[in-house]
């Protein structure tokens, strides 16, 4: 069930409602920040306080159908692309990393000096910077965070623990042939 679509950056319409709601998954709840359908945040239950919005918006449990399904897709292991709008808020080089984290291929890990080298910058003195960007990424899951490792093929950070990273490449590995994405 390949998908066609792909994550769309956008600049979300400051005047558009701030609104949010929460998903139960196998994955944990998400919770999912939106300017009308522009979605701001997808944070995994348990993320770091530093990693979340500073607003949430009201509740409203009817909105963002297309995320909601395709999230819930997605944790069900039966989708590999999302087509979503996403607003990308942080500096140039923040920006840089997290799109460059959208061409890392479904089921497939890069190292962050992979990351580095893909961005055009040198992977020897690059790699902790591009390591704090990828740490800033408030769209978990649909702007994949989690498939960035360490150079030794060891999880690394993740700002919903590492066992959650841990299951989002186990979920990734099932629907791509059962083999690992860490080797």
């Amino acid at each position: 069930m390949q998908q066609t679509g792909s994550v769309r950056v956008v600049v979300a319409d400051p005047r558009a409602t701030l609104h949010h709601t929460v998903l139960d998954t196998p994955l944990g709840h998400l919770t999912v920040v939106a300017r009308g359908d522009v979605l701001l945040s997808v944070t995994l239950d348990g993320t770091r306080p530093s990693s979340l919005p500073v607003e949430l918006g009201r509740r409203d449990d009817d909105a963002l159908t297309d995320a909601r399904e395709q999230l819930a897709q997605y944790a069900a292991g039966d989708r590999t692309r999302f087509e979503l709008p996403v607003h990308l808020d942080g500096s140039p080089f923040q920006e840089l990393v997290w799109r460059g984290l959208l061409r890392i291929p479904f089921g497939s890990t890069w190292s962050y000096g992979e990351l580095a080298g893909e961005l055009g910058l040198d992977p020897r003195t690059s790699s902790r910077a591009v390591g704090a960007a990828n740490g800033r990424n408030r769209l978990a899951i649909v702007v994949p965070c989690h498939r960035v490792i360490g150079a030794d093929g060891s999880l690394t950070g993740f700002a919903a623990g590492v066992e959650r990273k841990r299951a989002l490449l186990d979920l990734e590995a099932a629907q791509h042939g059962g083999r690992s994405v860490l080797f």
